[in-house]
C-alpha cells in the first residue's frame, strides 16, 4: 500500500495578483524536491509549467495538491524535514486559515493514482466523521493494516 495525501488552500487572492508572486516562485523548486525525495511515488499536475495549477469544480480560488508517497515517514520527512517547511511557513501570506480540517490522508494500492474527486471524498469524509482507517491525518493516523480491512467509504454508502 502507498500513502495518497491531498491538501487544499483557499487563495486570499487570484494567482496572478502580485501578493501570490512569492508563492508561484517558490513552486518550481519545491516540486524538484518533493519529486526527487525518497519514497515519492506521484503527484498529480496539470500542465508542464509548475504554476499550471490542477483544474477541478470546486472553485477558482481553491488550490490543491494531490500526491502519493510510499509511507508516512516519508511524506513527513518532505513537508517537515525539507525546503517544504520554510514555504509553508509563509502560507498564511497567501491562503486563508481554514476552520476545518484541509488535509486527508489515505491508503491506496501500489499503482493507484487518485483522482481528484476520490480525494475530495476523502476529506469530505474525515470533515463529517472524523479520522478513522478511509480518511485520517498525521495527528491521528491509520496503519495500511487497519484500513486494509475497512472498506472504503464509498463501498460503504453504496
Amino acid at each position: 500500500m502507498h500513502l495518497a495525501q491531498l491538501n487544499v488552500a483557499h487563495l486570499r487572492e487570484p494567482l496572478d495578483s502580485p501578493a501570490l508572486a512569492g508563492f508561484l516562485a517558490a513552486l518550481e523548486p519545491i516540486y524538484q524536491v518533493s519529486d526527487s525525495a525518497p519514497g515519492f511515488v506521484w503527484r498529480m499536475q496539470e500542465g508542464d509549467l509548475p504554476t499550471d495549477m490542477i483544474q477541478h469544480d470546486y472553485g477558482s480560488l481553491l488550490l490543491v495538491n494531490l500526491s502519493v508517497w510510499e509511507s508516512r515517514e516519508t511524506l513527513w520527512n518532505f513537508a517537515y524535514r525539507s525546503a517544504h517547511l520554510e514555504v509553508m511557513r509563509r502560507r498564511r501570506e497567501w491562503f486563508h486559515r481554514m476552520a476545518e480540517p484541509y488535509m486527508v490522508l489515505w491508503w491506496v494500492p501500489e499503482g493507484h493514482l487518485p483522482a481528484v474527486d476520490e480525494a475530495m471524498a476523502r476529506l469530505s469524509v474525515l470533515r463529517a466523521e472524523g479520522a478513522g482507517p478511509e480518511a485520517f491525518t498525521f495527528r491521528e493516523f491509520y496503519e495500511s493494516s487497519e484500513a486494509a480491512c475497512r472498506p472504503a467509504a464509498a463501498e460503504v454508502r453504496k
